[in-house]
């Protein structure tokens, strides 16, 4: 076998084929809403979310409903006692934050504990890319489309919502209503990551892409490309690198999508260390 039907091993084979493409959707949909996370410095809410859906999971498998479904609703209700608690309370967004999901995420290991059930939590917690089943890839995809359409009709809504609530206010928008649709899509596509990557990784792919982009350009519809095209390569790569390496695909995506951002730390060419002590020294013509 020559090095080049090597390369083209993985491509073989229908599971590899279907994980590469999905796994590079999953990342689009999860690179983009991460902007939007990093622009509004909501980095602890995605890795909240990815944990809070799994007594939703547990759930939906008890009564042999659509683990999906399960998921989204329970996202949605933790982002509801999210509202509850901070309108009750004096205490800042981020505590309530830490409050509700982490007791969401140990009601769902309680409940997997007191209904003993076939629910791998492995796989809950690290995904399945490489054995997601063909109905939960075509899921995945209509999640997926259904979040990146509702990104492109109000994108521009929602990047005034992040960078200011009270400006969009101004210009007639509800913010409100704004952070119920955005809340509503990152649920959608954290349902869709959670088979790809699993709860614990998924916040990686929900903030990484972001925060590299977010080092390579000054402009937010800009960064909204550069991360979604780093978000579907390093998935992508990540599934077929996997074959040879025989670990993880959801491990080697998330230290794909963690070199890019030390990269990006270190040679942004406006951002990055280098240019920064780059402009810091002093001209020659100062020098002397």
């Amino acid at each position: 076998m020559n090095l080049l039907q090597m390369l083209a091993e993985p491509f073989a084979y229908d599971f590899m084929r279907k994980a590469i493409f999905v796994g590079a959707s999953v990342g689009l949909v999860c690179a983009v809403l991460s902007c939007f996370l990093t622009m509004k410095g909501w980095a602890l809410l995605g890795d909240a979310l990815s944990h809070a859906i799994v007594p939703g999971v547990v759930v939906a498998y008890l009564f042999q409903g659509s683990f999906a479904v399960g998921a989204f609703i329970a996202g949605l209700l933790s982002t509801l006692g999210i509202g509850w608690v901070k309108s009750c309370t004096r205490l800042r967004e981020d505590a309530v934050i830490g409050v509700v999901f982490t007791a969401f995420f140990a009601l769902g290991i309680v409940l997997r504990s007191i209904f003993p059930s076939n629910i791998d939590l492995k796989n809950i917690m690290l995904g399945n890319l490489l054995g997601i089943s063909d109905a939960d890839a075509v899921q995945c995809l209509v999640i997926g489309a259904i979040a990146l359409g509702v990104i492109a009709l109000r994108w521009r809504d929602l990047m005034l919502f992040c960078f200011d609530a009270n400006h969009a206010r101004s210009l007639g928008l509800n913010p409100q209503r704004l952070y119920w649709l955005f809340l509503a899509v990152l649920s959608l596509a954290t349902v869709a990551a959670l088979q790809a990557v699993g709860a614990c990784l998924v916040v990686a792919m929900l903030i990484t892409p972001g925060a590299t982009a977010y080092l390579l350009t000054d402009r937010f519809g800009r960064m909204l490309w550069i991360a979604g095209l780093q978000g579907a390569l390093t998935c992508a790569a990540g599934a077929y690198i996997s074959w040879f390496a025989q670990a993880s695909a959801a491990g080697i995506i998330v230290t794909l999508q963690t070199l890019l951002f030390f990269a990006a730390m270190v040679f942004a060419p406006k951002h990055g260390i280098l240019a920064r002590r780059a402009m810091a020294q002093p001209s020659p013509s100062h020098a002397g």
